[in-house]
């Protein structure tokens, strides 16, 4: 028999996220609510009222300063965090929903996000990711 806690007993957390390569180069994002710090995509929670796409622009430009467009999709990816582990303190199960996005710059200029999740956007050369202290979403969709 399955114990696992019933759709109504827990949170689904939307997410989007785009991977940018540029010139062997990858454009991540410094994660700062975990310490140390990660190297992640931007990305991050889709707003009510927005499409996976749209979340995705929104959060590559504050995180990045960059405007994209997207391109196609490259995955979608789970991952369910118990209620002690949640970083908001809830006492519900969480089920993430991350959806991946290609996408290309055709606008904005380089700029760390303020008083966000990350506090750092830089341009990675692809051969020095796999170093990187990074989280599995980068690991998956990157290397």
């Amino acid at each position: 028999m399955d114990s696992s806690p019933d759709f109504t007993d827990y949170d689904t957390r939307l997410a989007a996220y785009a991977v940018v390569v540029r010139d062997d180069h990858v454009l991540l994002a410094l994660w700062n609510e975990v310490d140390p710090p990660m190297w992640t995509l931007p990305g991050g929670g889709v707003d009510l009222l927005e499409t996976s796409e749209e979340g995705a622009v929104r959060e590559v430009r504050e995180e990045t300063g960059y405007d994209v467009v997207l391109g196609r999709l490259l995955g979608v990816d789970t991952f369910v965090v118990e209620p002690g582990r949640r970083l908001d303190g809830s006492g519900r199960w969480q089920k993430n929903v991350r959806v991946v996005f290609e996408a290309r710059v055709v606008g904005g200029e380089l700029a760390a996000e303020l008083d966000g999740t990350t506090d750092e956007a830089r341009w990675i050369p692809l051969a020095d990711v796999p170093g990187l202290s990074r989280i599995g979403l980068v690991e998956k969709f990157v290397g």
